[in-house]
C-alpha cells in the first residue's frame, strides 16, 4: 500500500475518484488515520444524495458513522489503479537492487521515479505526470 501522505499528493494534483468495490480509502483528521476502510457492498458502499456522493457505513455498531461526503476521504490507489492512471504515459518498470525503478514519459522528457515498492514507484510517477 502507498503510504497515506502519497495518496493525498496524488488527489491534491488531481487523480479523480469514483469509488468502486474493492478500493481502499482512509479518513483523515477524525482520529481514525491509522484506519484503511475498503469498500464493499456488504459493509461500507457509495451512495447518492442530494449533497453529492456518500461512502455510507452499514451495520457499524462500534461508532457513529453513518456515510462521508466521497471529499472528504483520500483514496489509497492499488499497483493496478496506479499503472492503469498513467496510461500511456507509462513505458516501464524494473526491479532494481535497492527496489523498483518506473520510466514515464512527461511531454517529450523520460523520467525514471526509484521507490522502495512497485506501488510507490508507480505512484511517484504519477504524481511527476499529473504535475506536468
Amino acid at each position: 500500500m502507498i503510504p497515506i501522505p502519497t495518496a493525498r499528493h496524488l488527489r491534491d494534483a488531481g487523480l479523480s475518484w469514483t469509488p468502486a468495490d474493492g478500493d481502499r480509502f482512509v479518513l483523515p483528521d477524525r482520529g481514525m488515520d491509522d484506519d484503511v476502510f475498503t469498500i464493499s457492498e456488504m459493509v461500507v458502499e457509495v451512495r447518492s444524495s442530494p449533497a453529492g456522493r456518500l461512502i455510507a457505513f452499514n451495520g457499524t455498531t462500534e461508532w457513529a458513522l453513518d456515510a462521508v461526503e466521497q471529499a472528504e476521504a483520500i483514496w489509497v490507489p492499488r499497483e493496478s489503479q496506479l499503472r492503469e492512471a498513467l496510461g500511456e504515459a507509462m513505458l516501464s518498470l524494473v526491479r532494481a537492487e535497492d527496489g523498483w525503478r518506473c520510466t514515464v514519459r512527461v511531454g517529450r522528457q523520460l523520467l525514471e521515479v526509484a521507490a522502495p515498492t512497485a506501488e510507490e514507484a508507480y505512484a511517484d510517477a504519477l504524481l511527476r505526470v499529473l504535475d506536468g
